[in-house]
């Protein structure tokens, strides 16, 4: 098997991964307290990428940092995942499925925008247009359909997606930094965030969870959402010869998604969400386009 097969199909997997982990953050939500949910999720996230980290007999490397290293995993930890899940399933807990997914991928237009003025990228006219698109999408879907009036679903619910973007957005942009090996690097953010997640959950809403379905679901989405996906996608970026063509996957996500949403969970999935949905995607495919056709300059050193 080639190295691009290979990477497509870790690619493919992760996209079927992250298809299903809206429906498990609604599962989750239906007994657990965001915070209670962000604790269970975190601690099996810890517990999957320190066996990966062991399997692949480079568990040493946890101990292999500088002081800075461990300084700056404990910051980039209450980023990620303490603000950024306690936003996102916050905003699950207060709005439909079909609707907190899709405005979640809007973060790669968010960390197109922050690019420039943290990272000295331009901004061009199809960066300006692909914003339009996209956040017309994230009108349609936030007002279900109601576009004229401005009539917000749950304004807060969707506050705190929009907020989580630019959380991740940010985490990103400081991520091009980070000198760390990436699953070192995620596992010591959620090793350290971890106490601090287990505090704020014992001080507001107390360590005490009902023993329902909600337990394993907020299991699945840190062994899954938080662990292996990740890992299965940075194997399908370091194997890909083509990462475009991986990278393109992305976009069968969130309409995978609407399926288990609508089987499992039972929502009716408005009109309105589909005609956002993809006018998300239209302007996350102009981004794109724009970043493979800058690509394409450096390759060929025009």
């Amino acid at each position: 098997m080639t190295n691009q097969k290979t990477a497509m199909m870790y690619g493919l997997g992760t996209v079927l991964l992250w298809s299903t982990v809206a429906t498990a953050f609604k599962l989750a939500l239906a007994d657990l307290a965001p915070v209670q949910m962000l604790l269970v999720a975190c601690a099996s996230s810890v517990l999957v990428m320190g066996g990966i980290l062991l399997l692949q007999k480079r568990w040493h490397l946890v101990f292999s940092l500088g002081k800075r290293q461990y300084i700056q995993s404990f910051g980039m930890g209450l980023i990620n995942p303490c603000l950024y899940y306690f936003l996102l399933f916050g905003a699950f807990d207060r709005l439909p499925a079909q609707e907190a997914q899709p405005l979640n991928y809007t973060w790669a237009l968010v960390l197109a925008y922050l690019s420039v003025p943290f990272l000295g990228h331009r901004l061009r006219s199809l960066d300006i247009v692909a914003g339009l698109v996209c956040y017309a999408g994230v009108v349609v879907i936030a007002t279900r359909g109601a576009v004229t009036t401005l009539s917000f679903s749950d304004p807060l619910g969707v506050s705190l997606a929009i907020g989580s973007t630019l959380v991740w957005a940010s985490y990103w942009i400081i991520a091009t930094r980070d000198t760390r090996d990436p699953v070192v690097g995620l596992f010591l953010n959620f090793l350290f965030g971890l106490p601090v997640i287990a505090l704020i959950c014992w001080w507001t809403e107390g360590l005490s969870m009902p023993a329902t379905g909600s337990i394993a679901a907020a299991v699945y989405v840190g062994t899954f959402e938080m662990g292996i996906a990740f890992v299965l996608w940075s194997y399908a970026m370091k194997k890909a010869e083509n990462t475009s063509r991986v990278s393109n996957l992305i976009f069968i996500s969130p309409f995978l998604s609407l399926v288990f949403i609508y089987l499992i969970l039972g929502e009716r999935i408005l009109s309105s969400t589909y005609i956002g949905l993809v006018l998300i995607m239209a302007g996350l495919w102009l981004q794109q386009k724009k970043v493979k056709a800058r690509e394409r300059v450096l390759i060929n050193g025009d």
